[in-house]
């Protein structure tokens, strides 16, 4: 996965993260997401922000501060061919295709 951070002068200042396979884990378990489950024929973009209560949200209709971006580039495909027919098959999801970025904690 690659990371960025959009305050990079407040490096050390980040929500923290867990990466395992395909799921990225923000706070003490506090946000799970299985980003193969988001991948889709177009790039997709989810926000995680913090709620008036300090707790983690995904999108921005409730939340008040932003934490995060996860950006899931659009699937990919190859053909392959058998016998006469040619048939569009996914490439198999790549989290480090994946990039986070990371927004300055208050």
């Amino acid at each position: 996965m690659n990371i960025t951070y959009k305050t990079p002068e407040a490096e050390n200042n980040h929500m923290d993260y867990e990466v395992a396979g395909n799921k990225i884990t923000f706070g003490d378990d506090e946000l799970t997401l299985n980003l193969a489950r988001y991948e889709q024929d177009d790039a997709k973009h989810i926000d995680i922000c913090s709620d008036s209560t300090g707790c983690l949200v995904m999108g921005t209709s409730t939340g008040r501060k932003y934490v995060a971006e996860v950006d899931i580039p659009a699937r990919q495909y190859t053909e392959e061919t058998q016998g006469d027919e040619i048939t569009v098959v996914p490439v198999p999801f790549n989290i480090n295709n994946c990039t986070l970025t990371l927004w300055a904690l208050d």
